[in-house]
């Protein structure tokens, strides 16, 4: 073989990162989520549907890496670097902006696959939706944007309602933004909207304690993976406090709260899955857009609002993917 012949093979195989030509046998990804296992078991279940799609099946001809954060945001930079470090074939960076910037900040060769809440422009993750560019795509799910949302549809169930409480961590990056756009909602509505912090179980009693002394007739919750970790504890505290409270998931809803609405995360779970085995096949992460999961649930606890004294509108009743008894 010609001198020329043997360069122009050498520049093409190192086009894209070595993670994408130099695969083992059996690839690996690395999947990064700043809860707990059994929170996310029917996330994880969806996002092994969207892989069996593709035609990869865990154990069999894909391997997953599993790094879970225990609801402790600060560990993720390093276990993202700990997944880097064993070159896994691609990290699925879930639950959050939080995972996507620790996973973006422990490598440019290894293709990254997001699943956020949040605009992944807004906070860094990407530049561009349309063609993210780099080693990184993604899934969004409506989430933070159905904040608002969410406030309106809780004034709905209490239409007395004037001062309204909302709970944030203060450890989630989007916690300050969203508590500004739901300000400008809540003033536009004629509620008193006042901010409270948790991101503890111990801070929990703290803010049911406030919520009394300021005579809040309503709770919104923002979504946050330490908060899906303590939907057994919120729906109990709701309840116990006499509070209507909406928030996220449908497991919030079944553990006793009044009403969850937002974004289907098994969706945008399935669909990573998808990406994921996209990209073991050779895709560029680069190449494919960003896709917003766009499917949108409502769950209304029947027997809770009975115990609160509400009654619950019609048109949420006939709106609701599932009233519970």
């Amino acid at each position: 073989m010609r001198r020329r012949q043997v360069i122009g093979l050498l520049g093409a195989a190192a086009v894209w990162p070595l993670t994408a030509r130099a695969q083992p046998a059996t690839p690996t990804i690395g999947f990064l989520n700043p809860a707990s296992p059994h929170l996310f078991a029917s996330r994880v279940a969806a996002f092994h549907q969207g892989l069996r799609e593709i035609g990869y099946i865990e154990g069999q001809n894909v391997a997953i890496d599993y790094r879970w954060a225990e609801g402790q945001y600060d560990r993720l930079p390093g276990l993202a670097a700990d997944l880097a470090r064993r070159q896994v074939s691609v990290i699925a960076a879930t639950g959050g902006i939080p995972s996507a910037l620790a996973a973006k900040a422990s490598t440019t060769t290894i293709p990254i696959v997001f699943v956020a809440g949040a605009d992944p422009v807004k906070f860094g993750v990407v530049t561009n939706l349309n063609r993210p560019g780099g080693n990184i795509t993604g899934l969004t799910a409506l989430t933070s944007e159905l904040v608002p949302k969410r406030l309106q549809l809780v004034r709905e169930m209490v239409p007395t309602a004037t001062i309204i409480a909302m709970l944030v961590n203060p450890a989630n990056p989007i916690a300050e933004a969203v508590s500004n756009e739901v300000q400008v909602v809540a003033r536009t509505l004629g509620l008193q909207l006042h901010v409270l912090h948790a991101s503890t179980e111990r801070d929990l009693n703290s803010v049911f304690a406030t919520l009394v002394q300021l005579r809040a007739t309503a709770l919104l919750i923002v979504t946050d993976t330490f908060f899906d970790s303590m939907s057994d504890q919120l729906a109990a505290l709701t309840v116990r406090h006499s509070v209507p409270a909406i928030y996220q998931t449908r497991e919030f809803a079944a553990a006793g709260g009044l009403m969850s609405y937002g974004g289907s995360l098994t969706d945008a779970y399935r669909r990573a899955g998808v990406y994921t085995g996209r990209i073991l096949k050779g895709e560029r992460p680069g190449d494919l857009p960003v896709q917003r999961s766009t499917k949108i649930e409502l769950f209304i606890n029947l027997k809770t609002a009975k115990t609160l004294n509400l009654t619950v509108p019609p048109t949420l009743l006939a709106s609701a993917d599932e009233v519970i008894e």
